[in-house]
């Protein structure tokens, strides 16, 4: 299906009825599906997790599901719990959260706020397309430099570079870094495999324009798909630091719930050569299995492959001249906005 990471919509593992096609009935010539949004109506924003792998304990997201389609994304499932698939729902029923920015102000505000690094976003991409016209992502960033309170940004959109403005801003007050993830520098397996997402060489000028501006940048090599996408690892933390990254960081691919059936059958399609030595890897790396939901295992899996890959990224990065860990932000500079501004939130 054209600019979709998938055609399929397999079973919600929550739902006891399940809708199937009549295979004879799908017309081959049938156009994708548009995208619906629809409105999200959470009464709060800011999510928390005690997560050791992941670097912060607080994210925001202005967005639910991900138009950019990534056939392998570990947060497909999440639509499950909305009553969607983690299949083409995921990439075609966005939810929006249009007070995001309001939910924000609220509770950054409230006494019960201690400044701590939020993240945008830890589940979808806060830059998916719908982004350029809603700029809920923009409005968030603008309360957050408003307060200064710091912030990393994870993203594989370009769109981000619009809001250099807002992120010199909280540069200034080490209070921002921006993850940008690039899986390959190969722009016709990104388009099949991450089919609404910036090529890779305009994730690299996003890189070059932030580091220019004063803004620090982590290049995210991930996922990291063994057997497929592994053998870039150098070659993507080079051209990363050349474009201006000081820093870089790996997640080796994590297929839980359905995500696992999805990307099976998105290897069949257009790597059928290379499905089982991908899938066995994968395996070898999950103690036999797709997905290791376990903490300080999911993130980098464990075993051979998985230790041939830390060596890579280690020795990548020690030739490209940069650190494998986050930037340090600060909340020192933090503050409360004048009285007036609070006035509606006192209560």
């Amino acid at each position: 299906m054209h600019g979709r990471g998938t055609p399929d919509n397999p079973p919600n593992r929550f739902e006891k009825l399940v809708y199937l096609r009549d295979p004879d009935s799908i017309d081959p010539e049938e156009p994708s599906p548009k995208t619906q949004f629809l409105r999200d109506v959470s009464k709060s924003l800011i999510s928390y997790n005690d997560s050791p792998d992941v670097g912060f304990e607080a994210s925001i997201n202005p967005y639910r599901g991900c138009e950019h389609g990534c056939i392998y994304c570990y947060a497909r499932p999440y639509h499950e719990y909305l009553g969607f698939s983690s299949g083409l729902d995921f990439e075609t029923k966005i939810l929006v959260k249009e007070n995001a920015p309001e939910l924000l102000r609220k509770e950054l505000a409230s006494k019960r706020w201690q400044p701590k690094v939020l993240a945008i976003s830890g589940v979808t991409d806060p830059y998916q397309p719908i982004e350029r016209k809603l700029q809920l992502t923009r409005r968030c960033l603008e309360v957050l430099a408003e307060f200064r309170n710091p912030v990393i940004i994870i993203t594989k959109n370009q769109l981000i570079t619009r809001d250099v403005d807002l992120l010199k801003e909280l540069a200034s007050f080490d209070a921002v870094a921006v993850c940008v993830s690039v899986t390959t520098l190969d722009a016709e397996l990104a388009q099949v495999m991450e089919p609404r997402t910036s090529t890779p060489a305009n994730r690299l000028e996003a890189i070059h324009t932030l580091a220019e501006a004063g803004v620090p940048v982590r290049v995210l090599v991930a996922p990291v798909i063994p057997g497929l996408t592994d053998h870039e690892i150098p070659s993507i933390i080079k051209a990363a630091a050349k474009a201006g990254a000081s820093h870089a960081g790996y997640v080796v691919v994590r297929l839980p719930h359905g995500v696992g059936e999805l990307f099976e059958g998105w290897l069949e399609e257009h790597f059928p050569d290379r499905k089982r030595k991908v899938l066995n890897r994968i395996r070898e790396m999950r103690g036999g299995k797709l997905n290791d939901p376990n903490f300080g295992s999911r993130m980098r899996g464990k075993g051979v492959f998985a230790d041939q890959i830390k060596s890579m990224f280690t020795l990548a990065c020690r030739k490209a001249g940069i650190e494998g860990r986050h930037p340090e932000l600060s909340t020192a500079s933090f503050k409360l906005p004048s009285a007036p501004q609070l006035s509606l939130f006192e209560q």
